[in-house]
């Protein structure tokens, strides 16, 4: 018996862990893909895997039920594979270590990958249930949703017979999203040049911050590890003179990067730079004192080394384009109180021999002003004197006032929880609005159980919340 084991329901946390089993990063989901193929042969259900793997498994409706709507069960298989510096774990090769505290699953030192694996879970779990009473079903499980949704965005639509869409990729029980944001992953690209430099190589960390989703955290306004390293090469910038040799930071375009670090050769003044990184240290602390306390910069020297470092010329651009870059929350929605409507996050950036990259993820429910942020910073990263990519554009979702399957929704959760769900739109993206311009008669609502701080090393999900939503989805079959 596995850890999950004794959990109810057992058929969703069978396959929970069955699927936590198999690894399933971004990028890398060709055996989660092919396990489903599997699973829909072993039972002899309708079955398509595209090229880029995406699966698709349909199963005809229960007696009685031959003439109602076909639903469509929709989530993603990938998962952010995150792991803490300690982790000795291969998010490309092995399995997640799942741990279970209270009413909480977790993974050890790992991201948990509950976003989307707990939506994977269910349709199974569903597929595989023959006494439960349903209409034609359609089961769609996009691949890459994490990093710009691309199966979505190649989904061959054309044999779904469904138009009521339940999307199964939220984090919170009793809140019905009816609407997202669009977004796009921006990189900036500039050519850099290095010179010999001897001197005390400085390595510093910054660490200790909480990071999350962009989507949904970007509100809090917590520390960006990225752009916090723009301004400790502002400070140090101008106290003495360094050469940069290494920054990196940032695990995904769409998390807030918990850690980056900045490693630099300076010939003298260290106890200048030492008194640099202290002054920023306490400043940044008492900026972030409430939205993000643990922060703190940790710094190791060797003496007497020679490293490759850029030029000064480059090392300027750098800085620039870290300083300069705009990030966070830009605009607020007048519409719909608490709704971010426009924001970016600096997600990755990577120093290599020749290049320097950042990575931006841009959302906003308002696609003029996603376009123009995209132009922004594109200009700023032009006038450095780089170059811009930009990949995995998505519409967003827009909420529509007459939905009858979302009124079917509120009235069996009405029924189950004895009071009304939320309706509301999110900063976040999910696949609705992709899948909506393939099939534009598709009616959508997406929900899903609790889960915490999710895309990060500290992600759990409910096992009450996961059991309650379970007995949901089979009332809102049935009905």
């Amino acid at each position: 018996m596995g850890v999950l084991g004794d959990l109810e329901p057992k058929s969703v946390f069978r396959f929970f862990e069955e699927i936590c089993g198999i690894p399933h990063g971004s990028g890398n989901v060709e055996k989660l893909s092919d396990y489903l193929v599997s699973f829909a042969k072993e039972r002899g259900l309708f079955c398509r895997q595209d090229e880029l793997k995406n699966v698709i498994i349909s199963k005809e409706a229960s007696t009685g039920y031959e003439g109602k709507e076909g639903i469509i069960l929709q989530g993603h298989m990938d998962m952010v594979a995150v792991k803490k510096p300690e982790c000795s774990i291969d998010m490309r090769t092995d399995p997640l270590q799942l741990e279970v505290e209270g009413d909480y699953i977790s993974a050890k030192n790992t991201s948990l990958g509950g976003d989307d694996g707990i939506a994977v879970a269910y349709a199974l779990a569903v597929l595989d249930d023959d006494s439960l009473p349903h209409p034609h079903l359609d089961v769609v499980i996009t691949v890459d949703e994490e990093t710009g949704m691309y199966g979505a965005k190649a989904l061959d639509m054309s044999d779904i017979k469904g138009t009521r869409l339940l999307n199964l990729d939220s984090e919170e029980e009793g809140y019905f999203l009816a609407g997202c944001a669009g977004g796009a992953s921006v990189r900036h690209l500039l050519s850099v040049s290095r010179e010999e430099r001897k001197g005390t190589l400085y390595t510093c960390k910054i660490c200790g911050l909480l990071g999350g989703h962009s989507g949904g955290e970007i509100h809090k306004e917590r520390g960006n590890a990225n752009s916090l390293i723009g301004r400790l090469l502002q400070v140090l910038s101008g106290k003495t003179d360094i050469g940069i040799c290494g920054l990196f930071g940032g695990l995904a375009d769409n998390a807030i990067p918990r850690e980056a670090a900045l490693q630099f050769v300076a010939a003298d003044s260290e106890k200048e730079i030492e008194r640099c990184v202290k002054e920023l240290e306490e400043t940044l602390q008492a900026e972030l004192s409430t939205k993000d306390p643990g922060v703190r910069i940790e710094m190791e020297r060797e003496q007497n080394v020679t490293k490759r470092c850029l030029d000064r010329t480059s090392g300027d651009k750098v800085r620039k384009l870290l300083l300069l870059m705009p990030n966070g929350v830009q605009a607020m929605s007048a519409d719909m109180h608490g709704l971010v409507q426009t924001s970016l996050n600096n997600g990755i950036m990577c120093l290599e021999e020749d290049a320097f990259s950042v990575i931006t993820s841009v959302r906003s429910s308002v696609s003029s002003e996603k376009e123009l942020l995209i132009t922004r910073i594109s200009a700023l990263t032009k006038l450095l004197g780089g170059t811009v990519e930009i990949s995995g554009d998505y519409p967003g979702w827009t909420y529509q006032k007459e939905s009858p399957f979302r009124d079917l929704c509120i009235k069996v959760y009405e029924e189950m929880y004895g009071k009304k769900p939320r309706i509301m739109a999110i900063h976040a993206g999910v696949e609705c609005g992709i899948l909506l311009e393939k099939k534009p008669e598709l009616d959508c609502i997406s929900l899903g159980p609790d889960m915490k701080d999710i895309h990060t090393t500290e992600e759990k999900l409910s096992i009450s919340s996961t059991k309650r939503v379970w007995e949901y989805l089979c009332r809102v079959l049935a009905e």
